[in-house]
């Protein structure tokens, strides 16, 4: 019925603005407009001395990604300068559902040498990102996706974006491949990333009812050949200028596929203010985790004596670490190893507990709950959602999602098209953040409620790209007006 719909939409667009319009979607008043062209592209880069093939989102100026008004209607044509076909996602908008980028769901994906034109209105400004809803995204075919308020325009604020990524020289296809056949080393299976759960989930609080002494969590199922911020290592990384006693906005977007980090900013005094694009109150600190999908902005006040001051992405229970560097006029620059000198912290529920939204909830009384299992091991390599085929709305419905992650690897969950509120850990009631992603270790409980405001049939999925690849993906069915 969905495709049926949209392809009805897509004769009458072409119907209205004659044959041979590259576009999907029109009407009067956007073909007045001008959109902004962003480009699917081919390119090379260098990591560890070598070149590597891979993707890029390249908008206006030749630069990564784009960067908008809140103010005015989304407008952009996506033309695949690339030699596949493919299809992108706006991770963390809310556009309609015929424009979610998710090949086939419903639009197909765009043929080398052809291009489609996306617009609607963005709500409020917000750090998000873009990407290939495909094994493309391991190959780096993301890219910042930054839109800004008035406020954001008007504040005496530098914005430094951070885009990570795990990088291998082995092709997406290969490295599920060996997952999927019990592989190992490297680009393989988890290459002995594991730790030990001593009676407690993550959070540090206990789940009834869970035998948990002596299991085994898995942290890392592949081990990269690189960790990239802004598609370089700490061999070369990328220095941002700063100004002496300035303010930083570091909006830091974890586009990696399979991989969690923890933000480091060092010596500097650090605020997380926003998660996932949305404002939270302000929670101070150094060390900020953050799984794949989700996003961080953190203000970082720099000292008026200025200096070089690294800001680290630790990848999650092991050595390994990326990242830039902050440098006021003038300051010696030092080389940061890209090893450091203990494991990266590994990612529970404390940070997610403390976070408050700056609103009441907007979720309502709940009208429709569902109960899901997260399930799944390294063993077959098999991840499912239980109790998502019964996943379904009514338009308007105030929905409740209680997820038990089962397995012994943690998950960050995505809801396409919505915007969710955390508003329940491990069985404690809370007014959470307001996220699209959210991690849910193993064997903890994560409840969130949203409302079915856009009709469709929405991806919701774990953000590990394999996981999902392997079956943790399910869609969330309702109906509106045509």
């Amino acid at each position: 019925m969905y495709r049926r719909q949209f392809m009805q939409r897509l004769a009458l667009g072409a119907a209205a603005f004659g044959p041979g319009l590259p576009i999907a979607w029109a009407s009067p008043a956007r073909a007045r407009q001008t959109p902004i062209d962003l480009q699917i592209t081919n390119r090379t880069i260098e990591v560890n001395g070598q070149s590597a093939s891979v993707f890029g989102l390249t908008g206006p100026g030749g630069k990564p990604g784009l960067t908008l008004e809140a103010e005015r209607p989304f407008d952009v044509r996506l033309a695949n300068n690339s030699n596949e076909a493919t299809l992108v996602h706006w991770h963390g908008l809310t556009p309609p559902w015929e424009m979610d980028g998710v090949p086939d769901n419903p639009a197909p994906m765009i043929a080398p040498g052809e291009e489609r034109r996306y617009t609607f209105p963005l709500a409020a400004g917000g750090t998000h990102w873009m990407h290939a809803h495909t094994l493309q995204e391991q190959s780096l075919l993301a890219a910042p996706l930054i839109i800004l308020s008035e406020e954001d325009r008007k504040a005496d604020v530098q914005d430094v974006v951070i885009l990570l990524h795990d990088f291998s020289f082995r092709s997406p296809e290969e490295l599920l491949a060996g997952l999927t056949k019990g592989g190992s080393g490297h680009g393989g299976m988890m290459g002995g990333h594991a730790m030990m759960m001593q009676g407690q989930n993550m959070s540090g609080t206990a789940m009834p009812g869970m035998a948990m002494s002596g299991m085994q969590m898995d942290l890392n199922d592949i081990d990269y050949d690189a960790y990239l911020a802004n598609d370089r290592t700490l061999d070369d990384p990328e220095v941002f200028a700063v100004d002496k006693g300035g303010r930083v906005r570091l909006r830091v977007i974890n586009g990696a596929t399979a991989t969690s980090f923890t933000i480091d900013a060092g010596t500097l005094p650090g605020r997380l203010v926003a998660v996932d694009g949305q404002p939270v109150q302000p929670v101070s600190g150094a060390r900020f985790g953050i799984s794949m999908g989700q996003r961080l902005d953190i203000m970082l006040d720099v000292p008026a004596e200025g200096g070089a001051f690294p800001v680290l992405a630790l990848r999650e229970g092991a050595r390994e670490r990326t990242g830039i560097i902050l440098a006021t006029r003038g300051a010696t620059v030092t080389r940061v190893s890209g090893f450091g000198a203990e494991d990266g912290p590994v990612l529970d529920l404390t940070l997610e507990s403390r976070l408050r939204g700056l609103s009441a909830s907007e979720a309502g009384s709940t009208t429709r709950s569902h109960d899901l299992v997260l399930s799944g091991s390294m063993s077959g390599y098999d991840w499912r959602i239980g109790g998502a085929d019964q996943l379904r709305a009514r338009r308007g419905d105030h929905i409740r999602l209680s997820m038990t992650n089962m397995s012994m690897m943690g998950h960050p969950m995505h809801l396409h098209g919505h915007h969710f509120q955390v508003v329940g850990i491990n069985g404690r009631t809370l007014e959470g953040a307001v996220r699209d992603t959210v991690y849910v270790p193993p064997m903890a409980k994560v409840d969130i409620a949203f409302t079915a405001d856009n009709p469709g049939r929405w991806p919701f999925h774990c953000h590990h790209l394999y996981h999902m690849a392997s079956g943790m993906m399910a869609y969330l069915d309702y109906e509106g007006p045509i």
